[in-house]
């Protein structure tokens, strides 16, 4: 067995280095990184949003994100893709299906961060709406942690068309 790095990422899947996450635990880079599951996460995600309270949980390139007024957010910070899975305190019906080896999600809009302010973009109709009281610098500091933690090429392999 080899031993990981200090500044590589970690294997535990947070997206953290090594350093600043589970150094310390005994882990190597055979150990095999928890099992997450999209879906649940996004049906946690629905749970929370129902429910109107805000959370912001980041898995890896994924970003699950809640607001108060009930919407939520499923990111993926490499592409910038969205898919919105609540609006207003209401479950949105969504197309994730996730084999062994890969996870296919039928993104509804891309995202970014401009001025401060979230935004997204619906591929269906190329609409773009500015959202309010959206937790901006929480998104863009995960992406800052995406981009130091993975590399480019590793970052680029994730997307298959």
């Amino acid at each position: 067995m080899t031993k990981i790095g200090r500044n590589e990422p970690c294997p535990c899947g947070s997206g953290k280095k090594y350093k600043k996450c589970c150094i310390g635990q005994n882990i190597t880079e055979a150990t095999t990184p928890t099992q997450i599951s999209v879906s649940q996460e996004v049906e946690k995600l629905q749970e929370t949003a129902i429910a109107k309270k805000e959370s912001i949980k980041n898995i890896g390139v994924f970003i699950f994100i809640t607001t108060a007024e009930g919407d939520g957010w499923l990111l993926e910070l490499s592409d910038k893709d969205a898919l919105q899975v609540a609006k207003g305190g209401e479950k949105i019906d969504v197309d994730i299906t996730e084999k062994q080896e890969t996870i296919e999600v039928n993104w509804s809009h891309r995202f970014e961060i401009k001025d401060k302010k979230f935004t997204t973009t619906a591929y269906a109709d190329d609409t773009t709406e500015v959202h309010q009281n959206f937790p901006h610098s929480a998104v863009h500091s995960a992406i800052q942690r995406v981009n130091r933690s993975f590399s480019s090429q590793l970052l680029e392999s994730i997307h298959v068309d």
